[in-house]
């Protein structure tokens, strides 16, 4: 078998991805309930929770809504490929490469084009500011102070699948409105 039965019954292939396969519903189910640093928060914090804590973040620091929605969709490859710890991700350059294809077919899909590399910058950046985020009030160490750069104050807690999915899919919508 060469592709994936998603959420909503579609049979994706990653590696060959159709652009009119890709679905926000089908994104936000599998992000809400997928758990961020492969589960070793001290409590269940999703991947869901965190693009759209990075989306708030980059609204309230004024930047446009293709960057507002390419930090909610920037994880969205993991919804189809899954997302390796850091240590062992630089260390397949082929799982790069497919996760770098793929996000350019998902903001294409659903921005409307890829992100320019300035763009990818400032998303992968406040990434990195909410990662800080997340390791200083549910890990048992910190990453630095990043997190000191944030504009929206965030609390990281526990939310239920349902209601995360239904948010993270109401912010694109909104935002997407908004283009």
């Amino acid at each position: 078998m060469s592709y994936i039965t998603t959420a909503s019954g579609l049979h994706f292939d990653p590696m060959n991805p159709d652009m009119n396969l890709i679905n926000i519903e089908d994104i936000a189910h599998a992000l809400s309930y997928m758990a961020r640093a492969n589960g070793h928060m001290k409590i269940f914090y999703s991947v869901a929770q965190h693009s759209l804590a990075c989306a708030a973040e980059a609204m309230q620091r004024g930047c446009s809504n293709e960057v507002v929605l390419g930090c909610l969709l920037h994880d969205a490859s993991e919804a189809y490929i899954c997302d390796l710890t850091r240590p062992i991700k630089k260390e397949l350059p082929l799982y790069i490469e497919t996760e770098e294809a793929l996000l350019k077919v998902i903001w294409t899909k659903l921005v409307g084009r890829d992100m320019t590399d300035e763009e990818k910058e400032i998303i992968f950046d406040i990434d990195d500011d909410m990662l800080s985020l997340e390791f200083h009030q549910l890990m048992p160490e910190d990453l630095g102070d990043r997190y000191k750069n944030l504009s929206v104050k965030h609390i990281c807690k526990t939310k239920d699948f349902d209601s995360i999915r239904k948010e993270f899919v109401d912010m694109y919508y909104f935002i997407k409105d908004k283009m």
